[in-house]
């Protein structure tokens, strides 16, 4: 009994220690308030000042997003005609994410390969330009030149690559002088090729019409060795046209 009346003393005496000490630790001020006034200066200033500016800029959208934006509100229209419902879940959900994506990446695709097709075009039309400006190059070398001499000077000049082209020219010429073909300026090597009635011959044509473009558009680098294994189908058409 006096172990709990003791118990309730000790009790009661801290609790109106720590109430006390709280008091005391309570400080109130009492110092006259001075209110503060902001002139006409001041308040121009702070709205001078762009860290004080929160108004909230819309930003015009890109035509990228526009187009996002579209495709959204079009796969929903579509997802709510087919399901009957505004938001899809799952895997739905997954593909209407992803979608619009795909469907920018296709655009971006279409894009490219228009302009790849437009620049690819202004190529041909150039090759097309330089062409007929070959072609009446080689009108000349065929109807008025000494082409075995042209060959043994461009050998002279280790400009092989050249030597292969006038040793086409000059099967070209070979042909036609026996009316295996009838040169035109305009003409293809495959309208050459059609015109060959001799399947032996077209197929020696077909062989050195291989090397020549591999050699002269390709841009080819051959040296001697190469010239003398390259030309011999060259000669070796000429002979047989000789001989038909």
């Amino acid at each position: 009994m006096h172990f709990i009346i003791g118990f309730l003393i000790c009790f009661c005496f801290g609790q109106f220690s720590v109430a006390q000490q709280a008091m005391q630790s309570v400080k109130y001020d009492d110092a006259p308030i001075e209110k503060q006034t902001i002139s006409e200066a001041d308040l121009e200033t702070y709205k001078a000042d762009k860290d004080f500016n929160y108004t909230e800029v819309e930003v015009e959208e890109n035509i990228f997003k526009k187009a996002y934006r579209w495709a959204q509100n079009a796969l929903r229209k579509f997802w709510e005609s087919i399901f009957g419902v505004g938001t899809a879940t799952g895997f739905l959900y997954v593909v209407f994410i992803i979608l619009p994506y795909l469907l920018l990446a296709f655009l971006v695709y279409l894009l490219i390969r228009f302009f790849l097709k437009v620049n690819s075009n202004k190529l041909i039309n150039k090759a097309k330009a330089q062409a007929s400006v070959a072609f009446t190059e080689e009108e000349q070398i065929i109807k008025n030149e000494d082409i075995p001499t042209l060959i043994q000077e461009a050998i002279g000049q280790n400009n092989y690559r050249l030597a292969i082209r006038y040793y086409y020219l000059w099967a070209l010429k070979h042909l036609s002088e026996n009316e295996h073909i009838a040169w035109q300026p305009q003409k293809t090597n495959e309208d050459y090729i059609l015109e060959i009635g001799k399947e032996q011959l077209k197929s020696e044509f077909k062989n050195i019409t291989r090397i020549y473009d591999y050699v002269w558009y390709g841009e080819f680098y051959i040296d001697a060795l190469k010239f003398e294994n390259l030309k011999r189908p060259f000669e070796h058409l000429n002979h047989s046209i000789a001989k038909k």
